[in-house]
């Protein structure tokens, strides 16, 4: 008899690391369920395969507690029987960075290749959308599939689909990325549990597979047909090899195969014959009715996300480029790839989608406070070690002669792009080391006695820089030298502060703080105590406490800018639930105690305090409903009457060279089962916006489609949200505050998330959450940024990108040195790229740096180097060398870059 079809059965279980239990809970059910799995396989060479979720860190996981079993786990991943890779974990994808994902892909990879085979599967089992770029991503991983369980219609769950309109007539889809890039998409149109728990029972298995079989062939394109065996932490079902036998009695037309990913992949793509939909870019769900996209999460536990920003920016954006400087400038410091390991590994723990989403019970998202906290001091000790040594060897001599006893300072811009802004740093303006025979107490009369007056700034022209000193007075110190006994010290300490300008892209501009007679003129950015402005722009603030912004540029002005919104959530850590009927509360109409906090030649800031009360809950409906398990969109719960007070101060503030305005909010939440936000008004006429993503800068309607029932159309970003016009645009700039939406309030105002309370996990029971409630004190951070309109954005993404990154500073001495007071390794240029990583290869030494095009349109990217490099190449994300790039006679290179194409260049020393 002819086989009609296969019925591909994968065993699996979908491990997340922690969610509704901690961590080491799951842990420990880890660990049983690895033992139990070699155990079978040792015992039963019927049970054929088993996927492991597609994530090393199962792998250290289950050794951590297993080192004994090393070997035996080993002979049966090299024997092909247990698949492992491609990632290190399974991460969300929306609220971890473009480089955390390439590392996640890197260190997969390397991970798995110290076992066996990595698994060439792009799995995406039960992330909560997906990017665009992700088929760019695969392909230049050596991946040509994606698997995933959510973004496009029609998805399911427990074996429940959707009908009707879909995005793809099948299952089986071809997806394209911005770059034109495509990998054969399988949808889990069934959900990755579709063939859990398969019967032995024939009565059982006739009804099971009668169900099974038509519900996968409702949406496959071909006659192979999976069968997703297992769950989320689902055991190994042990008499799958008998109910595989079962079910081929009852169904001799149907071959049941105990399969692997790549022999199904392999046979749907034998099999292929009719012609697949096209979907393009993003995977959100917006063909859904908008109730169950999980978009909140990126909203839910607020303080997580700035944690990952700030975690992200300093291995990426400041460690590792700063490591590969010192590494290529032969300063005695090597390039430490085990840091790099561990600190990115710590904090890709937290990037799973139920960790960075912040949709686990509170223990879980303690440890992961803890977890960022280790990553960011990893990171914090390279970046020490590597600007010290950099700045050892800058030729610092020139400023002896600048003025008497100066005291040098280097200024790191580890951004892609030149920049200026305004810095600060701590100073030992004298130490005194108890090495040197002093007592404490003459240590402290020495210091505290030391003549600070008569001290300027000045560049390594000489020119003086406008500065504010403020005197910390006396501090204890310490030197931990390589090669002797820590060095403790008392120092006199001050803080200065300036605007660093035009400090070149990737490199240093040095300053000295010198003593000199001369005093600089003062001026100042304040019109009046309500009122900043500088070249470009100018602000004004209302009595209400919003502001106007106009762009001096275009003369564009911005109003009702900075207004506080506040509405009651009944939702939980997924998903957000206005109160019916509820009328939002705002800052419009609240007096404001305004003033000015600071009035510098280089800087002004107006402080704006809102003394506001909310209601202090939902009322007791809300308790009732949650333990009832009423599905959050049918709660009934209203607002509590009672008030409790939430005083909000904001700081408005504009530098000197700044194109834009700066807004640090901070207030002590003392309500529950309620969301904070804060609008910007825009009055620009556009059906779209452009938003910040992984590699991209996605263009999104701001109207839903005719599906979408829920109110409420927030939506994810990264570092910013852009409306624009013809002639105008406004980019609204962020620190980890990954949620925002354009209302439809005929204004397009864009509406930035800044703090969401609630009280419970949600999902499939009920886990209360009170740390979710996010009670106590808040600080975020924003910037808002204009432009002259089309063409003109990608300046004010530059701008977007480098408000992400910290600056790094370093105190030195007087000597000399083989680089200039002003350096960069590096100098590209390219009309549209985005800078995204400076790091080395741990196989080959070579530098790899890696841009990608923010635009739709072909452009070029052009780099030199300022250090003796050899030859340069196109790679990959997984760094392979590529093509050789010819320079010319000036050590150029130029490399044509096609629309959103992400391009790492590899230079070989």
């Amino acid at each position: 008899m002819s086989t009609k079809r296969t019925a591909h059965i994968i065993s699996h279980t979908h491990w997340d690391r922690e969610w509704y239990l901690p961590y080491e809970k799951h842990h420990v059910r880890l660990v049983k369920l690895v033992d139990t799995l070699l155990d079978k396989m040792d015992l039963d060479p019927n049970y054929r395969s088993f996927f492991l979720d597609g994530q090393t860190i199962i792998l250290e996981d289950y050794l951590q507690v297993r080192p004994d079993q090393k070997d035996r786990l080993t002979k049966f991943i090299q024997d092909g029987r247990i698949l492992i890779g491609p990632w290190y974990i399974l991460q969300d994808a929306f609220l971890t960075s473009g480089e955390a994902n390439v590392r996640n892909m890197q260190i997969g990879h390397q991970d798995a290749k110290k076992y066996g085979d990595v698994s060439k599967i792009g799995y995406f089992p039960d992330t909560f959308g997906l990017v665009g770029q992700t088929p760019q991503l695969m392909q230049q991983s050596g991946i040509t599939n994606a698997l995933f369980g959510r973004g496009v219609k029609p998805t399911g769950f427990n074996n429940t689909v959707s009908d009707g309109d879909y995005e793809s007539s099948f299952s089986e889809l071809l997806w394209e990325g911005p770059d034109g890039s495509q990998v054969l998409g399988i949808l889990f149109a069934n959900w990755y549990s579709n063939g859990n728990e398969i019967p032995v029972d024939r009565e059982e298995a006739k009804a099971y597979w009668e169900r099974k079989l038509a519900d996968a062939e409702k949406y496959a394109s071909t006659g192979e047909l999976l069968f997703m065996n297992g769950c989320d932490h689902q055991p190994v079902q042990l008499d799958l090899p008998e109910a595989i036998q079962a079910a081929r009695e009852l169904y001799p037309d149907t071959n049941f195969v105990h399969s692997n990913f790549i022999d199904y992949l392999q046979a749907v793509q034998r099999s292929l014959k009719h012609e697949l939909s096209t979907v393009k870019g993003e995977l959100r769900s917006q063909r859904t009715d908008g109730w169950s996209t999980l978009v909140n999460t990126a909203s839910a536990r607020v303080y997580l996300k700035q944690m990952n920003q700030l975690g992200q920016a300093m291995l990426e954006k400041v460690a590792e480029p700063l490591a590969a400087f010192a590494h290529v400038l032969e300063v005695g410091e090597k390039y430490p790839h085990h840091l790099f390991t561990y600190a990115w590994k710590t904090l890709m723990q937290n990037h799973p989608h139920d960790s960075i989403c912040g949709c686990s019970v509170d223990e879980v998202h303690r440890e992961m406070v803890t977890r960022f906290e280790k990553s960011r001091h990893v990171a914090e000790s390279i970046v020490d070690d590597s600007k010290r040594a950099i700045a050892e060897v800058i030729d610092t001599s020139s400023f002896a002669q600048a003025g008497e006893g100066a005291l040098p300072v280097v200024v790191f811009n580890t951004s892609g792009w030149e920049r200026t802004g305004v810095v600060s740093i701590e100073l030992d303006a004298l130490r005194l080391y108890f090495r040197d025979g002093y007592t404490l107490e003459e240590a402290s009369s020495f210091a505290k006695a030391a003549d600070l007056s008569g001290r300027t700034l000045v560049d390594a022209m000489g020119n003086d820089v406008a500065c504010t000193f403020e005197d910390l007075g006396l501090q204890f110190g310490y030197d931990l030298p390589d090669d002797k006994f820590r060095q403790p010290y008392m120092c006199r300490r001050v803080k200065l502060t300036f605007e660093a300008e035009k400090v070149p892209a990737l490199g240093l501009k040095t300053y000295a703080w010198v003593k000199r007679d001369e005093e600089i003129v003062d001026s100042s950015l304040l019109v009046g105590d309500r009122v900043l402005e500088n070249e470009s722009l100018k602000i004004e603030i209302a009595d209400n406490g919003s502001f106007t912004l106009t762009d001096k540029k275009n003369g564009r002005t911005y109003r009702d800018l900075g207004v506080y919104e506040n509405t009651g959530d009944i939702g939980n850590e997924y998903m957000y639930k206005q109160p019916d009927g509820e009328t939002p509360l705002t800052t419009n109409g609240l007096a404001a105690h305004i003033r000015v906090l600071k009035d510098t030649a280089y800087q002004a800031a107006i402080e704006i305090v809102h003394d506001w009360e909310i209601p202090g809950s939902a009322d007791e409906l809300l308790e009732e409903e949650q333990r009832d398990l009423i599905y959050y969109p049918h709660r009934k719960a209203q607002r509590s009457a009672r008030m409790v007070p939430m005083q909000i101060r904001t700081i408005v503030s504009l530098s000197r060279g700044g194109k834009g305005v700066e807004i640090e909010s901070s207030f002590n939440n003392q309500a529950k089962d309620h969301r904070l936000r804060m609008l910007f008004s825009s009055d620009l006429n556009s059906q779209v916006h452009r938003v910040d993503s992984m590699f991209e800068i996605p263009q999104r309607d701001n109207t839903p489609t005719a599906e979408w029932e829920n109110p409420s159309n927030t939506q994810h970003q990264q570092a910013f949200i852009d409306v624009s016009e013809a002639e105008a645009g406004l980019v609204v700039a962020n620190l980890g505050l990954n949620e925002y939406e354009v209302l439809r309030d005929g204004r397009n105002t864009i509406a930035v998330t800044l703090l969401r309370a609630v009280g419970e996990l949600g999902d499939w029971g009920l886990f209360p959450t009170p740390e979710a409630q996010c009670l106590g004190e808040h600080t975020v951070r924003m910037t808002i940024i204009p432009y002259n309109g089309e063409g003109e954005q990608y300046g004010a993404y530059e701008q977007a990108y480098q408000f992400q990154i910290p600056w790094t500073l370093c105190q030195t001495g007087i000597h000399s040195g083989r680089i200039a007071p002003t350096y960069a390794p590096i100098r590209w240029e390219g009309e549209k790229m985005a800078f995204s990583s400076m790091k080395m290869n741990e196989g080959t030494g070579d530098l790899l740096l890696r841009w990608y095009n923010m635009s739709s349109q072909n452009t070029e990217l052009k780099l030199n180097s300022n250090i003796p490099l050899y030859t340069f190449y196109k790679s990959t994300i997984m760094e392979v060398h590529g093509p050789s790039i010819e320079a010319n006679a000036g050590g150029q290179v130029s490399l044509p870059t096609g629309p959103s194409e992400i391009v790492t260049i590899g230079i070989q020393r």
